[in-house]
């Protein structure tokens, strides 16, 4: 987004990470360590955001995690909170955040990131599935909701080697492309 004019604004929950996009990508871009399941620290950095940057134009939510493989009845009860606390809850928080702004303009797309997984199912991630199920049918009545001139998709980006692939998949996953790749494709 940034090579083609675009100023990116975003958070993360790990420090590390956010100094290297603040070293990567400097002003006028933005990065913030924010945990999206705080929905207090969500609303304060919203409001900080629209403030200094306006309302945005693409609102992209793509914070998830995915449960270590296993059966549903073996997932841990805190594993399976923290999953649909950050898959689910943190959409929510940060489309609470900035979507009344662009409301009001009446302009705008939400894009939340779904997978192949929030439309069909594999064993061993059904807390993954159930959260990417729910980012579907969240975004899908979002797009209802919308006034004229917005939308709301969900966006299953394919398979992409990550460290979340990598979890699931182990090497398996050097045979997709990374995600710099994938921009590029």
């Amino acid at each position: 987004f940034s090579e083609l004019g675009w100023t990116v604004v975003g958070c993360g929950r790990s420090l590390e990470h956010v100094q290297a996009l603040r070293a990567a990508y400097t002003a006028p871009h933005r990065f913030d360590v924010v945990d999206v399941v705080d929905h207090e620290a969500v609303a304060a950095w919203a409001q900080s955001v629209l403030a200094s940057h306006g309302t945005p134009d693409l609102l992209l939510n793509n914070a998830a995690v995915i449960n270590a493989p296993r059966p549903l009845w073996e997932v841990e009860p805190a594993e399976f909170a923290q999953l649909t606390d950050i898959n689910l809850r943190g959409v929510f928080h940060i489309i609470r955040g900035f979507v009344p702004a662009m409301c009001r303009r009446e302009s705008g797309v939400i894009v939340n990131l779904s997978s192949g997984w929030g439309r069909s199912t594999s064993p061993d991630v059904a807390p993954y599935c159930a959260t990417k199920w729910g980012i579907e049918g969240l975004t899908q009545s979002l797009a209802q909701e919308l006034p004229t001139g917005m939308a709301a998709v969900a966006l299953n980006p394919g398979v992409i080697d990550t460290d979340m692939l990598r979890r699931c998949f182990g090497d398996g996953a050097e045979q997709y492309p990374d995600a710099e790749r994938w921009s590029r494709d």
